[in-house]
């Protein structure tokens, strides 16, 4: 090994001799890696494009004994930190310059306990990882729905997906965490231990230590569900985005359907005179017995003319996986999100105006419903300051060449301007951008300043940035 330069917490650089570094890694399962040696590139490269980032030095981790020692040598140094455990927030928030990378990645475990309903999972678990292993006892908690996001990045903002209607997010589902804490020691998290540091790790994001184990509930389900897409022509988008919200607002708790606006991609069961023309897409899953979802979703199918239904009996890791290749990584992104209590008739027609000018064919907007089981945990019982959405907007704006970076993320500032006045202020933090920061007060609400304060007893220093960042204000750590 050599000496390396590496950015502090500061703003300066501290020198690490080959000594220091091979000292540390002589305490590790994994390994310290350096720039241009083998596992560098693959540690630092992140699902969105958009983001390329170098650290001074990497720490493969492969358990919680690693992550300990990374973030003692960090503590110890004052030195910059990023956490890398899926790579797939849009922001980038995984990786940083210059600075020490403490990576998750390899720490893939699941283990579920069929007789007590529970999964105990590692940070480095993508949601493909954890639903082939739950899936096999016909279990699940609500998570995302791209089977490449990480577990961990997805809890620890909140976590939304199919079967939130009906189970809650994914932090109504945590039952507990093992953290790394700011000065490398190594706690739990739950209702009865550490509490404050639980009620923040559910919606705070990064903020307050490196989670090396989540523990989750689950719930029966699956190993077959009712779900799929039902496609509609663009030019019907204003009556379907009408009759759509009518429907949802009587849906039961078992059935969530989402809506998305983009060019239809060359999916097998859409005639070939649609590839690439503007659709609008309904998807839904049932969570329940698939008779009584039948008859729930009959009237979904009875809006307007569609191009093709394709709802019907499918594999729910099949299902998770389905959005997957619209999803790939090495694509360009950039992300806006508001979260909406109801979608009026001004709302839907700005979000048909703007379907109508998507700069790229990838770019879609996408509109989740929520509400159910979710919406009746009290918002002050965790973190998270979405509880009153009912719909939460993704603009997912989306291309491969750095020349339309420009046009694509103006169009995504000037659909998110014109769609503000609609919104409720709060937004789903794992969808903020690199530029959102200043959105934290009101996307946390009433709850910011508890995490601020919880924030200044567990990282004063704010070891842990590289994050959509809670810093530790001299008022929060006074209250404390």
């Amino acid at each position: 090994m050599t000496e390396v330069s590496i950015r502090t917490l500061d703003g300066a650089s501290a020198q690490i001799g080959a000594d220091t570094l091979a000292a540390l890694q002589a305490t590790l399962r994994g390994k310290v890696v350096l720039p241009g040696e083998d596992g560098y590139d693959q540690a630092r490269t992140v699902w969105n494009a958009t983001i390329d980032k170098r650290p001074a030095l990497v720490v493969r981790c492969q358990g919680p004994a690693d992550v300990i020692q990374a973030v003692r040598f960090a503590a110890e140094r004052d030195l910059l930190v990023a956490v890398r455990a899926g790579g797939h927030n849009v922001a980038g928030k995984g990786v940083c310059d210059d600075g020490l990378l403490i990576d998750l990645s390899a720490m893939r475990s699941v283990r579920v306990d069929r007789a007590a309903k529970t999964a105990w999972v590692e940070p480095g678990v993508t949601l493909g990882d954890f639903d082939r292993e739950t899936q096999a006892f016909a279990l699940t908690t609500p998570v995302g729905i791209n089977s490449t996001t990480g577990i961990a990045g997805l809890t620890l903002g909140g976590g939304f997906g199919w079967t939130t209607r009906k189970f809650g997010l994914t932090i109504d589902n945590l039952i507990s965490a093992d953290v790394v804490t700011a000065d490398g020691d190594l706690v739990r998290a739950s209702e009865t231990e550490n509490a404050d540091l639980f009620w923040a790790l559910r919606g705070g994001g990064g903020n307050f230590g490196v989670v090396t184990g989540f523990e989750f509930r689950l719930h029966a389900y699956g190993p077959e569900v009712l779900s799929g897409l039902i496609v509609h022509p663009f030019a019907d988008a204003a009556d379907v985005l009408a009759r759509y919200r009518a429907f949802v607002a009587e849906a039961p708790d078992e059935l969530t359907t989402w809506v998305v606006m983009r060019q239809a991609p060359p999916l097998p069961f859409l005639p070939a005179e649609w590839h690439g023309r503007e659709v609008v897409i309904l998807a839904a899953c049932y969570a329940g017995d698939m008779a009584d979802g039948e008859k729930v979703v009959a009237p979904l199918r009875r809006i307007g003319t569609p191009i093709v239904d394709v709802i019907g009996p499918h594999p729910f890791v099949g299902w998770q996986a389905a959005f997957d290749p619209l999803l790939t990584p090495g694509a360009r992104n950039y992300w806006k999100s508001h979260d909406f209590k109801e979608l009026t008739d001004e709302a839907c027609a700005e979000l048909v105006a703007s379907a109508g000018r998507l700069p790229t064919p990838e770019c879609e907007i996408f509109i989740a419903g929520l509400g159910g089981a979710m919406a009746r945990v009290a918002p002050d019982a965790t973190a998270y300051g979405g509880r009153a959405a009912n719909f939460v907007l993704n603009v997912h704006t989306r291309w491969q060449d750095a020349a339309d970076d420009e046009r694509c993320i103006a169009w995504a500032r000037e659909f998110f301007a014109a769609t503000e006045r609609f919104s409720l202020g709060t937004a789903y933090v794992n969808f903020l951008s690199e530029d959102d920061g200043g959105r934290l007060d009101d996307t946390y609400g009433p709850n910011f300043a508890r995490l601020a304060r919880i924030k200044a007893k567990y990282d004063p220093r704010n070891l842990f940035r590289v994050n959509q960042n809670i810093q530790p204000t001299a008022t929060a750590q006074a209250a404390e």
